[in-house]
C-alpha cells in the first residue's frame, strides 16, 4: 500500500501544518499522527483535507495562526472557489474514527465554526 500523502507547510512564527492529500491521508493524520494538542480544521460539512496545526509545548497560536491554519484547510476543500468557507475548528483530542465508517471520515464532538477566505498565501510548503 502506497505511503498516504502528506503535504507540509509552515505558517509565519514556525508553526507547523500538515494536510491530508487523501481520504486515506487524512485518517492517518487525524487518528494517528495528530497529538491530543494539536488543532484540528476541516472545511464544515464540505469534502476536503483534514489540517493539523502542531501544537507547541510553551506557546499557543494566536487568533491570526488559527484563521491562517483555517484557511489552508478552506483552499483544501471542494469549496477553493467560494469567497468565503466556514472551517470547523478543534484540538485533536476531540476528533475519533467511528468503526465501519467510510475512509476519511470522522468524528467530532466539541468544537467552533470560523469563516475564512480560502487561502494559502502566508503558507511555505515545505519539501516532501
Amino acid at each position: 500500500m502506497p505511503e498516504p500523502k502528506i503535504l507540509r507547510y509552515e505558517l509565519p512564527g514556525g508553526w507547523q501544518l500538515l494536510v491530508g492529500g487523501s481520504a486515506a491521508a487524512n485518517d492517518v493524520l487525524s487518528t494517528e499522527l495528530a497529538a491530543p494538542g494539536d488543532w484540528w480544521f476541516h472545511a464544515d460539512t464540505v469534502p476536503g483535507s483534514h489540517v493539523i496545526l502542531r501544537a507547541k509545548e510553551d506557546e499557543e497560536p494566536g487568533k491570526d495562526t488559527l484563521h491562517q491554519a483555517a484557511a489552508v484547510a478552506a483552499y483544501h476543500s471542494k469549496a477553493r472557489a467560494a469567497r468565503r468557507v466556514a472551517v470547523l475548528v478543534t484540538r485533536a483530542r476531540y476528533v475519533s474514527k467511528p468503526r465501519g465508517v467510510a475512509t476519511g471520515t470522522v468524528n467530532v464532538t466539541r468544537g467552533h465554526v470560523v469563516q475564512v477566505r480560502p487561502d494559502i498565501g502566508p503558507a511555505i510548503r515545505m519539501a516532501e
